[in-house]
């Protein structure tokens, strides 16, 4: 079955079963690798996208289930091929350990950002929690989001 995705402002026609969970289809199909496979059960966040700007895990989604919603990936938000405001944050805090859950939570970061543009500290811990990182480097996480924020 042929399915029309709309992924970081570009159509994409996807020939595959309806309940391929999105996060194959960019991964395999579409040759987009920020969003990473972690546990596949919705519980890490690694897989984190946008849909319709509204951070989900796309390891849970089914193609089927995204109809016309827009879908951005880490590699969407990029402005002229360089880092957005948010990701250079991560670079300068050096938010990353080992990287591996670091595109997720830059798109739970963004989903927050676009919503709430100053958020305090309590705001921002409760909308990261979904994300986990096992390397531990959630306080400089936590400083991007504000670098960006500020």
């Amino acid at each position: 079955m042929t399915i029309a995705l709309n992924v970081n402002g570009k159509s994409h026609d996807i020939d595959a079963d309806p309940s391929t969970p999105l996060l194959y289809v960019l991964r395999n199909d579409l040759a987009l690798h920020g969003p990473k496979f972690g546990c596949g059960l919705g519980q890490c966040g690694a897989c984190t996208v946008h849909v319709d700007g509204r951070a989900m895990f796309s390891c849970l989604l089914p193609i089927a289930a995204i109809g016309s919603r827009k879908i951005t990936t880490t590699e969407g938000l990029l402005e002229n091929g360089k880092p957005n405001k948010l990701q250079q944050a991560f670079i300068d805090e050096q938010a990353a350990q080992c990287g591996y859950c670091i595109s997720g939570m830059v798109m739970r970061a963004e989903a927050l950002l676009r919503v709430n543009p100053h958020p305090t500290d309590a705001e921002i811990r409760q909308h990261m929690q979904p994300n986990l990182c096992r390397c531990g480097t959630h306080a400089a996480i936590m400083r991007a989001v504000k670098r960006a924020a500020a």
